[in-house]
């Protein structure tokens, strides 16, 4: 990339922060983002240590590279399980360039029913049909190497993992378009326990209908874009 170009992504994901501790999706001083700036994804931005995501601006975001064994040895280190997940998926998945992952309400809950399943019954619902995985392997916090390799073989060819009694990482080729899908996740899965709370039988879409619907969504990947603008404008200026 440029210097152009990751001073572009540097802002965008700044402002991907900004925007989820406006939604109220951030978690204390906790989560992480991260965006690849090189070809194979392992040179990658990620947020510091304990820094709250109201506050944060591109130039705080640390320079990594996920082959550097080094990094956590080193005074400003981030944290361990923000190296362990993001540093592993970078390097084992070179198509995630940007990757967020915090904990959202609704999906959270999903996240911790025995039977988590996006259920396909509307549009935002449908939108993750045979696009979703899903990992139940939750161990506790993930500060080893192995829930690192865990999560991403979890996470496979998919863009979004919902990670069983923890939270929801979307992955994507822009920040735009991953924030996108945290977004209509988190929407769908407020529809989907809603649904569930009326006690009523669930109106289940039909394979092919579910399927024609995700399918539908990718002419609408401009909307990621034009979307994402709008929530960057309407952040207040940092100080």
């Amino acid at each position: 990339m440029t210097e152009a170009e990751v001073a572009a992504l540097r802002e965008d994901l700044a402002a991907a922060f900004r925007i989820t501790a406006q939604m109220g999706w951030s978690e204390s001083v906790g989560n992480h983002f991260s965006a690849a700036v090189s070809a194979g994804g392992k040179q990658f931005l990620l947020n510091r240590k304990w820094q709250h995501f109201a506050s944060i601006k591109p130039d705080d975001l640390m320079l990594l590279d996920a082959d550097d064994a080094e990094v956590m040895n080193r005074p400003d280190a981030p944290d361990a399980s923000a190296w362990t997940i993001h540093g592993t998926v970078h390097r084992q998945c070179p198509a995630a360039r940007v990757i967020i992952h915090c904990h959202p309400p609704h999906a959270t809950a999903l996240a911790t029913l025995a039977d988590p399943r996006m259920l396909p019954l509307d549009n935002n619902t449908a939108r993750f049909f045979n696009r979703l995985a899903i990992d139940q392997g939750f161990g506790g916090i993930a500060d080893e190497a192995e829930e690192g390799l865990r999560l991403a073989a979890a996470l496979g060819g998919k863009k979004t993992l919902l990670m069983g009694s923890h939270g929801v990482t979307c992955t994507g080729p822009t920040v735009a378009e991953a924030f996108e899908d945290l977004y209509f996740f988190e929407k769908a899965a407020q529809t989907l326990l809603l649904a569930y709370a009326s006690g009523q039988p669930l109106n289940v879409l039909s394979d092919e209908v579910a399927e024609k619907t995700a399918r539908g969504w990718d002419d609408y990947r401009g909307m990621s874009y034009a979307h994402f603008d709008w929530l960057k404008s309407q952040l207040p200026p940092l100080v």
